[in-house]
């Protein structure tokens, strides 16, 4: 059965054999990336675009539009319009969209599949392992009238009742990256909409066009104009939706600068901020872990989405004399990885999403071999039969990094993979939580204390113990530590819930039950 990000399984189902692919992996008349606002698709008004590329063949597939300040006012005013009816309706008619939504993203699921690896570049079946992440998202939120029950007392003083509920804030935005334009804004939008919201997405101007058949079928779903909108964009638009005075809360994930500067801002301006940042996910390898095991995840959690993936495992620390068994092994899978157009059902590995993106990856290296680390794998210069102009870089391997070097301080999301050799897991330990970055961490070992004492005293919001991207499933909530999240939420599940509502506290009595006089003392339970 196929694997999903190294950890978790895909139902057959949701893999096409090779005669069953799609026949049109995307938008292929080339046309424009519009927003779609208030039900339909509409022309930017700024007059700009951007080129969307296939990294496969590092040609122009078509543009995306470039929204401006008219076209965010467009949507907060349509979504505006529509939420109070919205906000209104009951949770399980929300509910009934949501399920009808899901039912079209099943019949879907290939084509934005292939969508995905037409602009982003991963692995077709990697892409159908992301769509099947993110209809679980929608799944969970199929469930938001229990959800969004509420607590009560009975009597919490004399005569006097006491519950709570959950209400809607109004128009709330997500801001998402290249790495999953389905999964992440899935991780948003089907909570924030079930929950009463009017929901505006502002997806990566690299492959934006997932955004749009996720708005058709929303539509199609019975939901109404203007709850969802899509706003294309660059900077110009994520300034004017942090600024906007009727925006509300705001979700992002992405860089940590980037994260940082969205919650400062927003903040500021009165929203509630939800910023997922970067990460430097550390695998820890202890001597009795199983060794074969532990060179297969990390080829795969390391080279899986050409390492664009904010769950990627990026460091492996050894430990002990683990290292001389596991980096020979590393390397020659390394040097072996089937790298090639994300279509072709036997790659492992695809392009990366752009040609600067590759450049600044190969850069890193470059910066490995003045810094000192051992090259033991250089993916510099790959090429690829046919592809010669694709965005393409190969598998590349570092041995003996020190922590004070860049390659191992900072983030470079791609296929890059550094060792650190460690003496004890005291020292593994002390050396993953003296990261600036707490998004996720994996130890790989077959003692039961070590696996307990590892999960319990690391500084990272996401453990795996065996398991090497432990992202977790959609009823338990996405997010990391230290500079890896900003903001006091985490992503889906029932903090998702909290994050796109506000609590109410009603207290309730009746004449019959009210003392006469004035009270002037503070009110207690009696």
């Amino acid at each position: 059965m196929p694997r999903l990000a190294g950890s978790q399984e895909i139902p057959e189902t949701a893999v096409s054999p090779s005669s069953n692919l799609p026949s049109t992996p995307a938008f292929t008349d080339g046309a424009d990336v519009t927003h779609f606002i208030g039900g339909e698709r509409r022309a930017a008004t700024s007059g700009r675009s951007q080129s969307v590329f296939n990294p496969a063949t590092g040609q122009v597939a078509r543009q995306v539009q470039l929204g401006n300040v008219e076209d965010v006012d467009s949507a907060v005013a349509a979504a505006q319009a529509a939420f109070p009816a919205w906000a209104d309706a009951s949770p399980l008619r929300r509910a009934r969209v949501m399920f009808k939504f899901l039912e079209l993203l099943n019949q879907h699921r290939d084509r934005i599949a292939a969508m995905i690896t037409a602009e982003h570049g991963k692995v077709f079946t990697d892409a159908q392992g992301e769509v099947t992440r993110g209809i679980d998202i929608v799944e969970f939120a199929c469930g938001v009238p229990q959800l969004l029950k509420g607590d009560y007392t009975e009597q919490v003083s004399t005569g006097i009742d006491n519950w709570t509920t959950r209400q809607a804030l109004g128009v709330v935005v997500g801001i998402t990256p290249f790495n999953f334009p389905f999964m992440v804004p899935m991780w948003m939008a089907p909570l924030a909409i079930a929950t009463g919201n009017a929901f505006i997405l502002k997806p990566s101007e690299r492959d934006p066009s997932p955004s749009l058949l996720v708005a058709e079928l929303f539509k199609q779903a019975g939901l109404p104009d203007g709850i969802f909108s899509v706003v294309q964009g660059d900077k110009q638009v994520v300034d004017a939706l942090l600024h906007h005075p009727d925006v509300r809360a705001l979700s992002f994930v992405g860089s940590t600068p980037i994260a940082q500067y969205i919650y400062e801002t927003g903040a500021r301006n009165g929203k509630r901020v939800q910023a997922l940042g970067g990460a430097k996910n550390h695998m820890v390898v202890m001597p009795d872990a199983d060794i074969e095991q532990s060179v297969d995840a990390l080829i795969g959690a390391a080279y899986g989405s050409a390492g664009e993936r904010c769950m990627a495992i990026s460091v492996a620390v050894l430990v002990g004399d683990v290292a001389d068994q596991i980096v020979p092994r590393l390397a020659e899978r390394a040097r072996t990885l089937k790298i090639g157009d994300g279509m072709r059902l036997d790659a492992e590995m695809g392009p990366i999403v752009t040609r600067e993106a590759r450049d600044r990856i190969e850069g890193y290296i470059g910066l490995g071999v003045e810094e000192g680390a051992t090259l033991v794998a250089d993916g510099r210069g790959h090429a690829v039969d046919g592809h010669a102009d694709g965005f393409f870089t190969g598998g590349t391997l570092f041995d003996h990094v020190q922590p004070t070097m860049r390659i191992y301080r900072e983030e470079i999301f791609g296929p890059v993979l550094v060792c650190v050799r460690v003496k004890d897991f005291a020292e593994a330990l002390a050396l993953v939580n003296a990261h600036e970055f707490g998004n996720g961490v994996a130890c790989f070992t077959s003692d039961g204390n070590v696996a307990r004492e590892f999960a319990r005293r690391v500084q990272v919001g996401m453990v795996g113990i065996n398991v090497p991207i432990p992202v977790p499933m959609a009823w338990h909530g996405f997010g990391g530590w230290k500079k890896s999240l900003f903001g006091d939420m985490h992503a889906y599940g029932e903090e998702g819930v909290r994050f796109y509502t506000k609590q109410k506290s009603v207290m309730q009595r009746w004449p019959a039950s009210i003392a006469k006089g004035a009270e002037f003392v503070m009110p207690t339970s009696r």
